[in-house]
């Protein structure tokens, strides 16, 4: 049974692995970070050293709190100093034979009782937990970026995983001040699938040179009220990560062409143009480099944040339909998980399900494809005069 006395294991000491276990130190935790590269340990320990300061500077926590936080987190370079854990996160390369690997060497350690999860984003929680012994120990624990700051956590269980074990650990990360959400485990969970047409659709409108990019994210922002546009967003994330999880999601898929990945993206990826972290992406950040000014034509950018935002209810309604989530958790995963304006349901009802179905029947009649296909439970819902709420 997990409690405030429970030690937890971090695997991997990079921002997601080392965002975690500070929450669990500040939660009260005895946090052990494991990783084989030393110098990315020591990255770590310079980083929570850099960001309890800031802490403490701009009065959020105290000097007590920051030393107590720095007391309970150690770093190893032996996975055998993780033996003593009751639960242990991993965090490492989106690979799965890799984790898989990790999760073998971990079983070969722990005490029979000790809970296992991945942080993955989009990988196989099941079949991760195959790799096991045990695999209704094995479950996924899907923070995000940065851990420290947003509030969302996805649990989710496998086939194999013991159902009460889910339960108790969204109980104790409920006790860390997180928000937690239960997902089946499908490709993507909530958020990464969800969040797919908000990228992939903005491409499709500018690869279609119906807007350029600047004029896309400008319709998000200030008439959708996102606080990010998709291509800000995107560059922000990473090419390196947000092409790679859409490739993933559409290939788990079966290649649905709902998540069919931009060829445009791929090229920037191709370039090493990765986005803010690289200086170039659809953006250039690049010293001295001019940014174009949006056009801010009122009835393309409805056009736009209409199109966008019915693809992505479809997204919300699909994930509902097929009991991934529930209605309340697929809106929580949304606005507290990728900071949406509103829950895509809700925002559903308000904008009427009838137009929402009206505006994706006409996109499919537009363009025959089965990237526009309507959900039949909107179908079932606009038929039966029911809401969400």
């Amino acid at each position: 049974m997990l409690n405030q006395q429970s030690i937890i294991g971090i695997v991997g000491s990079g921002a997601m692995g080392s965002g975690i276990a500070q929450v669990a130190a500040t939660a009260g935790h005895t946090t052990i970070i494991f990783d084989t590269n030393n110098s990315a340990l020591e990255k770590a320990k310079t980083n929570l050293f850099n960001s309890l300061n800031k802490l403490v500077e701009k009065q959020k926590i105290s000097e007590e709190k920051a030393k107590s936080i720095s007391k309970l987190t150690t770093y190893t370079g032996s996975m055998e100093d993780l033996k003593s854990c009751n639960l242990i996160i991993e965090a490492i390369i989106e690979n799965s034979d890799v984790k898989k690997n990790v999760f073998k060497s971990l079983e070969s350690i722990v005490d029979s009782t000790c809970i296992l999860a991945s942080n993955t984003s989009s990988l196989s929680i099941t079949s991760i937990a195959a790799s096991c012994q045990k695999p209704e120990r094995v479950l996924g624990i899907h923070f995000f970026n940065p851990a420290t700051l947003m509030p969302l956590v996805e649990i989710i269980p496998g086939v194999a995983t013991d159902n009460q074990l889910a339960l108790t650990c969204k109980t104790l990360i409920d006790g860390w001040g997180k928000i937690t959400v239960m997902a089946k485990d499908t490709p993507g969970f909530i958020v990464n699938r969800v969040a797919r047409p908000f990228y992939s659709e903005a491409l499709r409108i500018y690869d279609e040179q119906i807007a350029d990019i600047s004029t896309i994210d400008w319709a998000m922002r200030e008439i959708g009220g996102f606080k990010m546009g998709p291509f800000e967003l995107m560059d922000l994330i990473g090419h390196d990560v947000n092409y790679i999880v859409t490739e993933t999601v559409w290939t788990q898929f079966y290649f649905d062409p709902r998540f069919k990945p931009s060829l445009t993206q791929k090229r920037l990826l191709e370039a090493n143009f990765l986005g803010k972290k690289s200086n170039r992406g659809f953006y250039d950040y690049r010293e001295g480099a001019v940014l174009k000014e949006a056009k801010k034509d009122e009835t393309l950018g409805k056009y736009i944040v209409n199109r966008i935002l019915c693809m992505l209810i479809n997204e919300a309604c699909d994930t509902k339909y097929l009991g991934i989530a529930s209605t309340n958790d697929i809106d929580l995963a949304m606005t507290k998980g990728v900071n949406y304006p509103k829950g895509l349901l809700k925002w559903a009802d308000e904008k009427g399900l009838e137009n929402v179905l009206n505006t994706l029947n006409e996109l499919y009649e537009e363009y025959q494809e089965d990237r526009y296909r309507a959900c039949i439970l909107l179908k079932q819902m606009v038929k039966q005069n029911k809401t969400f709420y």
